[in-house]
C-alpha cells in the first residue's frame, strides 16, 4: 500500500474511532441527565448554507430541512476525520506508527475552539455558547467531550498501529 493511502487510511479510522468514541461518551452522560447532542440540527445548520445562509438568529427555529439528521451525523464524522487529518499534519505520519497521548489529547482540546468561535456563534448561540441558557455549563461540557476526542484519537491511533501492523 502506498505510504499516501495508507496515511489517508489510518486518519480515516482514526478520525471515525475518536468520533465513535465521543459518541459514547455523550450516552454515558445522558445517564446522569445531560442531553444527547441533537446533530439534526446540525445539519440544519449545513443544509441552509447551500441557500447562502450562514449564520442563524437560533437553528432551532430555523426552518427544518429533510434528511437533517443523517447530514449533520455526516458531518460530524467528517469533522472528526478532518481533526485526525490536523493530529497527523502536526506530529507527522510517525505518529501512526508510535501514537502518543499528550499530543492526540492537546489536539483535541485545542479543536474546541470549532464549536466556540465558529459553530455555537453561527447557530445563535454566540461566542463559546455565551448566550446560552448555561453557558458555563455548555462551555465545560464541550472543553470535556473535546478532551474525550483527544483520548479517542489516541486509543484510534493505538487500535490502527497495534492490530494493523499485526
Amino acid at each position: 500500500m502506498s505510504t499516501w493511502l495508507y496515511n489517508l487510511t489510518a486518519i480515516t479510522l482514526i478520525g471515525i474511532g475518536a468520533t465513535a468514541v465521543t459518541d459514547l461518551w455523550s450516552v454515558v452522560r445522558s445517564r446522569f441527565g445531560i442531553a444527547l447532542p441533537d446533530y439534526g440540527l446540525i445539519g440544519r445548520w449545513v443544509a441552509h448554507m447551500r441557500n447562502g445562509i450562514f449564520f442563524h438568529d437560533s437553528i432551532a427555529s430555523a426552518p427544518f430541512v429533510r434528511g437533517e439528521a443523517y447530514i449533520g451525523w455526516t458531518t460530524q464524522y467528517l469533522v472528526g476525520i478532518a481533526f485526525a487529518a490536523l493530529l497527523i499534519g502536526i506530529c507527522g505520519s510517525a505518529w501512526l506508527q508510535q501514537p502518543r497521548l499528550i499530543p492526540a489529547v492537546i489536539v483535541g482540546i485545542a479543536t474546541v475552539a470549532a464549536p466556540f468561535l465558529v459553530m455555537q456563534p453561527a447557530m445563535g448561540l454566540g461566542i463559546a455558547a455565551c448566550h446560552a441558557s448555561h453557558p458555563v455549563r455548555a462551555r465545560i461540557q464541550s472543553i470535556l467531550t473535546h478532551t474525550i476526542f483527544g483520548l479517542g484519537l489516541y486509543w484510534s491511533g493505538w487500535l490502527f498501529q497495534t492490530f494493523y501492523f499485526k
